[in-house]
């Protein structure tokens, strides 16, 4: 697979200081340490173009990615659990949901859940506030490596049946891994079918 040319433009925590809106920008967020930072890094196939740690909450900025010179990747703050004070998490929070509902470019959501543990209440319900406000979605699964195929099919069985309790209509998912590269031609993919909706 070609990779494409990812390029760090900014770090920052003011909405309004986000780059001009005028390329598509699709956005990868999750709880804590679900693998954002390594799913990142397997895209642009640099080690570290975001920074990786074991620690929670090391993401604290809305960090903007030029990608070919045509599209925006933003990696966001992790939710839940994160080694901060409640207050910055309150921060943390109010920053990323006023990015969600206002950034005027933002095509669509990736966004992550470890495959490995069953649904948990917070990725439901920022699942719901997303649909909510119209925060278009895509589901995508990481660490798959960490499962036998079994194991794997099982647990997304299981997801699958928990989200038909209250969505008619399941949202799309991608099943990945940044260790065996596993999906990042669908993430891609993804990026070049949704980006035909950007109107600049």
């Amino acid at each position: 697979m070609i990779h494409p040319e990812f390029k760090f433009l900014m770090s920052n925590t003011d909405f309004n200081k986000c780059p001009k809106p005028d390329k598509p920008e699709f956005a990868f967020i999750g709880r804590s340490n679900v693998g954002k930072s390594s799913l990142i890094n397997a895209l642009a196939n640099k080690k570290e173009l975001a920074h990786t740690s074991s620690k929670p909450g090391k993401t604290q900025h809305i960090n903007h990615y030029l990608v070919d010179d045509s599209w925006f990747l933003v990696d966001l703050p992790g939710y839940g659990y994160a080694k901060t004070s409640k207050k910055n998490r309150g921060k943390f929070k109010g920053m990323m949901y006023h990015y969600l509902e206002s950034r005027p470019n933002l095509i669509s959501v990736f966004l992550l859940i470890d495959s490995r543990i069953p649904p948990q209440k917070i990725d439901m319900e920022f699942m719901r506030w997303m649909a909510e406000h119209a925060v278009p979605f895509t589901m995508c699964f990481t660490k798959t490596d960490k499962l036998k195929p079994a194991e794997w099919d099982e647990n997304l069985k299981n997801y699958m049946a928990k989200m038909e309790e209250e969505w008619a209509i399941l949202p799309e998912y991608i099943v990945t891994s940044a260790f065996n590269k596993e999906g990042l031609a669908d993430v891609f993919a993804k990026v070049e079918e949704l980006s035909s909706y950007f109107k600049g």
